[in-house]
């Protein structure tokens, strides 16, 4: 019997080591909800024992049910014949599982049949069903959708919808992305009209449309006319209809269990979600932020399930008379493997728990029953959670590929065949630093949060635990390359450079990852000593990295930027 999540020490660590008392209170309204709702915590102790309840569940059905189906799955897929899609059967039986498991309305309210968990719970989630099959997270995983119509939509839009998404009845896509315009979602084209009696209308086409054959739908649209930016954009419910047509599903490198479409909307009937004009600015940005951190989850996920297959097969492969994870140069790629990947994790968890809590005390801010000391800290975690969540899908993600890689080396020319696992996981992987904002992206979200110093007051709390001995040496090393940090922020600053800014950013979002996850890591071997090993290695290699780039860029050096023509066109 295979369970994803008390097989996984540093997961159930996780949950029952990160700090979601004040999330909790927040989420269930001071334990009010348990008055009304018999699912409803009493208390943190009660609500804790739940989630390990429900994560043990989703764990077993991962092991025992997701994970054996998996490679039917990726080989055979969706099918798609005259505009219709139909998902495989396994995938059919993978979904009623989860549904039947209670885990389709993970995050929702109470009163809409959902579990009402933190963002922190359900992400451990995706994070299992990705590692058994990461295309069946990109299903699962677009709870997000009801979660945005729970935020942004009215009441009558809430009642119609969200009970259906929490009993497993209807599934949502994010419709976002054209065909001349990927990341560029401020050109978006696609027609929003209303007739004259004030019905609204969709035309146009959406391109990498993830679940794209879902009943319900959020879609961004051009609802004013005239205009050219993400000021005329809003956002808009529809439905699964006729004059919604599937036009083709991509034949992709990866995630072959979900289908990615191509649609068409012929006046497709719709509903306003929210405020005219405020679709990109607020409603998208949000919906992409949840998407980004759910990606990140599946990017765990699937290292998690390569660093297993890899570490299992050096175990078994013999070479020279005994098994290759003796030799250096393999118990060194494994040891790697195991640091990048916890140290991932730590960022995606300290993430939600930031998203969480933001969410919290926005929540009470929009009630009006927020204290002074309640708005500003939904301003300081709005802060915090805008810079954390690209971080964490910059560095999950590129590990992730990392990891996937290295997956395979280890497995030598069986890793190459789709004999074995790690081909799919490489394959998987690979689109994880790609949709919902690529890396690049990722840098251009998150370098304002670090040149305005946004994590500063959350390494101050971590620095001053009472570390000892070897420990107190390693955070002396990080605040060494905490002060380097505030220093480069101020030089790259004071160069009034735009170009050189641009340039350096992946850089000094990269390095800030280093410092802030070290303190991660740090703080978690305080309560675990097996857990110290890899911090030491984490925050040890990272300084010598961080030395590096540091003073490459210190040295203010801009001929790639006078010279790039000159290398490009080579």
């Amino acid at each position: 019997m295979a369970n994803f999540f008390k097989d996984n020490k540093d997961l159930c660590f996780t949950l029952n080591n990160i700090d979601l008392e004040e999330v909790v209170r927040l989420r269930e309204a001071d334990y009010e909800f348990a008055k009304e709702f018999d699912n409803a915590p009493a208390d943190f102790a009660d609500a804790l024992d739940n989630y390990n309840r429900v994560l043990s569940v989703v764990g077993e059905i991962s092991g025992d049910r997701i994970e054996p189906r998996s490679r039917t799955v990726d080989a055979e897929g969706p099918h798609f014949a005259d505009g219709v899609v139909t998902y495989h059967p396994l995938t059919v039986q993978n979904l009623k599982d989860l549904t039947d498991a209670g885990v389709m309305g993970v995050m929702l309210d109470h009163k809409f049949g959902g579990l009402n968990f933190p963002v922190t719970v359900y992400t451990m989630m995706t994070e299992m069903v990705s590692r058994a099959d990461a295309s069946l997270q990109n299903i699962f995983g677009l709870q997000d959708i009801a979660e945005t119509i729970n935020f942004f939509g009215n009441d009558e839009q809430k009642e119609k919808y969200l009970p259906g998404f929490a009993a497993g009845e209807l599934d949502g896509a994010m419709d976002l992305t054209e065909p001349d315009y990927g990341s560029d979602l401020q050109s978006v084209r696609l027609r929003a009209w209303q007739d004259e009696n004030g019905q609204w209308y969709l035309n146009g086409m959406k391109r990498f449309i993830t679940n794209g054959c879902a009943k319900v739908h959020l879609v961004l649209a051009r609802s004013e006319e005239g205009t050219t930016d993400g000021r005329g954009l809003s956002m808009f419910i529809c439905e699964a209809c006729p004059q919604l047509v599937v036009r083709r599903i991509e034949n992709k490198l990866g995630i072959h269990g979900v289908a990615t479409t191509e649609l068409q909307y012929n006046d497709v009937p719709a509903q306003l979600c929210g405020r005219r004009r405020m679709g990109l600015i607020r409603y998208v940005m949000s919906l992409m932020n949840g998407a980004r951190v759910a990606i990140s989850a599946q990017a765990v996920g699937i290292a998690e399930a390569a660093y297993r297959e890899a570490r299992k097969y050096a175990s078994e492969r013999k070479q020279f008379k005994q098994t290759i994870d003796q030799f250096p140069a393999i118990y060194a790629m494994l040891s790697e493997m195991k640091v990048k990947l916890t140290a991932a994790r730590a960022l995606l968890y300290e993430t939600t728990r930031a998203v969480d809590l933001r969410n919290g005390y926005n929540a009470l801010v929009e009630q009006g029953k927020a204290t002074a000391e309640d708005k500003a800290k939904a301003k300081y975690y709005d802060k915090v959670a805008a810079v954390l969540t690209p971080m964490c899908k910059a560095l999950a993600t590129e590990v992730s590929n990392q990891i996937a890689y290295d997956a395979i080396q280890i497995h030598g020319g069986t890793g190459y065949m789709r004999d074995f696992n790690v081909e799919r996981f490489y394959r998987d992987a690979r689109i994880t630093n790609i949709y919902e904002g690529t890396t690049q992206l990722q840098v251009v979200a998150a370098i304002g949060g670090v040149m305005q110093r946004a994590n500063d007051a959350r390494i101050d709390e971590m620095a001053a635990l009472p570390f000892e001995g070897k420990m107190a040496e390693l955070r002396d090393k990080l605040l060494a390359m905490r002060a380097k940090q505030q220093e480069i922020v101020q030089f790259v600053t004071d160069k009034k450079d735009v170009a050189f800014h641009d340039l350096v950013a992946r850089n000094l979002v990269e390095m800030e990852t280093y410092i802030f996850v070290g303190f991660l890591l740090l703080r978690d071997a305080l309560k675990s000593e097996e857990r110290f090993a890899i911090a030491e290695r984490y925050i040890l290699d990272n300084e010598l990295e961080y030395n590096k780039r540091f003073a490459r860029i210190m040295a203010g050096d801009v001929k790639l930027i006078d010279n790039k023509r000159d290398i490009i066109d080579y």
